[in-house]
This record gives C-alpha cells, sequence and structure tokens, in this order.
C-alpha cells in the first residue's frame, strides 16, 4: 500500500436498506389536511417507509452495513462511522453498538450529528481516517428514524420524512482509480440553527430547568426559508468541488443531492447548469430519509443501472445545524445491494 501521505480513500461497496412500513400519500389524505396533489407537486414524494415496534436506528445501520460489507467482500473494518440525527440514545453513541452486532470486534466506532449533511460529514471523517493511515479499512453508514421524532399530526414535516439506512465501505488505495473519494467541501451557518430543529431533550433545555410542551419533541422546520438556504449553499459547495476536481459541468454524468425535496434537487442542478436528466432520484418513493439518503440513492441507482462505472458522480448535501457539503468520485465497478419493498 501507497504511504499514507498519498493515500486515498476509495468506495468499494455500497448498499441501502428500506423498512417494511410504508406510509402512502392516501394514508396521510385519510388523517391530514392535505392530498395527493399537494404533496406529489410540492415535494415529489409518493410514499415514504417506517420502522416496526421495536425497531430503531441501531437496527436499520446494521441491515444496511452488513449489506454494504457484502457488497464490498469483506467481513472486517478498523472503523465505523455513523450518521444520524436519531440515534437511539443521547448516550452513549450508537455506532460501538452497531459495531459489535455486526461482528466486527472493538474497532474505532463513532457517531456524527450533522443531519441530512450528517454522510458527508462521516465520510470526510472515514477519508480522514484512512489518509492519516489510521485504518485501510472504513464502514460509513447513514441511518435514521425520523418517525420517532416527526409530528405525525404536523402536516410541514409528516409528508416528507422517512426511515431508512445506506451505507458505503471505504478502502485505502491510489487517488486516480475509479472510486477514490475526491474533493470534499464541508461548511455550516450556526447563526440559523432554530430553522430545523427540536427544542428539548437536550443539555439546554433540561439545564434551564424548564418543563417542554410535548410537541417540543418534536422535529421543527422552516421551510420556506430551508429550501433557499438548501438550494443556494448546495450549489456553492458543489461548484467549489467541481473546480478542485479539476473539472467542468459538462464533466458531471450524475448529480446526487440529499432527497429533501424534489424540487430543491432540480433547483440545485438548474443552478449549476447541470441537464436534469442527469439528476438521480429516489424521493417519490423513500422520501427524505436524511443522513442515510446519499448512500440509499447511490445504492438504489446503481442497482437499477442509472449509475454505471466511470460516470463521473457530483454529490450535495444540506441540513440542521446549518450544515452543508458537497464531493465528487468517479464511479467504480461495484456490485451494489438495495434492499427494499418499494419500486425503485
Amino acid at each position: 500500500m501507497n504511504d499514507h501521505r498519498t493515500r486515498a480513500a476509495v468506495l468499494a461497496g455500497v448498499a441501502g436498506w428500506v423498512p417494511p412500513g410504508t406510509v402512502t400519500n392516501a394514508d396521510l389524505e385519510a388523517r391530514l389536511d392535505t392530498t395527493d396533489d399537494w404533496i406529489r407537486s410540492r415535494t415529489g414524494i409518493a410514499e415514504r417507509h417506517t420502522v416496526p415496534p421495536g425497531m430503531a436506528t441501531r437496527e436499520l445501520a446494521v441491515e444496511a452495513g452488513r449489506l454494504a460489507l457484502k457488497s464490498a467482500g469483506r467481513d472486517d473494518v478498523d472503523a465505523v462511522v455513523l450518521a444520524t440525527a436519531t440515534p437511539d440514545r443521547l448516550c452513549p453513541a450508537t455506532a460501538p453498538e452497531v459495531a459489535s452486532a455486526l461482528g466486527l470486534g472493538p474497532v474505532a466506532a463513532h457517531d456524527v450529528a450533522a443531519v441530512c449533511a450528517g454522510f458527508l460529514y462521516a465520510l470526510s471523517a472515514g477519508v480522514g481516517a484512512i489518509a492519516a493511515g489510521f485504518a485501510d479499512h472504513v464502514l460509513v453508514i447513514g441511518a435514521e428514524t425520523f418517525s420517532a421524532i416527526v409530528d405525525p399530526e404536523d402536516r410541514n414535516t409528516a409528508v416528507i420524512f422517512g426511515d431508512a439506512a445506506g451505507a458505503v465501505v471505504l478502502r485505502a488505495g491510489d487517488p486516480d482509480e475509479p472510486g477514490a473519494i475526491g474533493p470534499i467541501r464541508l461548511g455550516s451557518d450556526g447563526t440559523h440553527s432554530d430553522l430545523i430543529q427540536i427544542p428539548a431533550g437536550g443539555a439546554r433545555q433540561r439545564a434551564a430547568r424548564t418543563v417542554p410542551e410535548p410537541s417540543d419533541h418534536h422535529l421543527r422546520m422552516q421551510g420556506r426559508k430551508v429550501y433557499r438556504h438548501a438550494k443556494e449553499r448546495m450549489a456553492q459547495s458543489a461548484r467549489e468541488v467541481i473546480e478542485r476536481s479539476g473539472w467542468t459541468v459538462e464533466d458531471v454524468d450524475r448529480l446526487a443531492t440529499h432527497q429533501a425535496n424534489a424540487r430543491i434537487s432540480e433547483a440545485v442542478a438548474d443552478e449549476l447548469g447541470v441537464p436534469r436528466d442527469r439528476v438521480l432520484s429516489n424521493i417519490e418513493h423513500v422520501g427524505n430519509t436524511s443522513a442515510a439518503s446519499l448512500p440509499l440513492l447511490l445504492a438504489d441507482s446503481a442497482a437499477a443501472g442509472r449509475l454505471r462505472p466511470n460516470d463521473r458522480v457530483l454529490l450535495a448535501a444540506f441540513g440542521g445545524g446549518l450544515a452543508w457539503g458537497a464531493a465528487s468520485l468517479t464511479w467504480p465497478d461495484v456490485t451494489a445491494l438495495a434492499v427494499h419493498t418499494y419500486r425503485g
């Protein structure tokens, strides 16, 4: 293997897993002031998936992680990084339990919290571990149980979010080989932290000795403001990654954005000048799965043949924090594993 100063992190496996429970737009019509047409026109979503009773983020992460390891042809890694905004508990982190459940032994394992931008933040941690020589193989997972934190009576969020997990295996390799993760650009703006938040449950609310309202334990999102920031921040970071990759916009074969909203993905593509037929999407059948969104999209797209070896792929995501990021890679020849019950 090359000296760690020239090592790259190469994508060696990818997988996605979606739980069996399905909530269709028709189901939401029956209990909310909404319609299928309204939801589809504003979000592009037809259905989203939920975990059964007793299942949470750890189980989702384990399912996706096991499939990603199988995709990579491995049964061991040196580290596990789990991106999630819905950990099983505030303490401890969920990643060590995931590593144990996968039989990986006493490897390094930790969580990353950057909401919908979480996968790119976790990916950067895996890339850094390999570049530094700390690890030769890293399992990076995005897993979310948003059904546990979304108010089922809130039309603004209940129609959007779903539960899922996706994962990739990174290995040490050469910067010029297919699958090598290219430049990564991350950013944040804490002055707008109130745009996507759960007010209760953290140390600030508890230290204030206040008694939260039941709704304070649910996700709150200011959709219109989020839309504007998401479009601008994803496009900005994506432009920087294109430049750092030595590409032009015309070189981008596939644009993979966090599946927040179909209109946001299209707006980012338009802002960049990427033709819409190059934009990957699976939001119709999974909704917004937060940190699971990007790896699930990659797994679904590769398994369905919409993402092919040597495609130059641009990744972009945006989430609470506010936090955002972008990255690039040339897609490798890997066998993607996507287990789902929807029409992917």
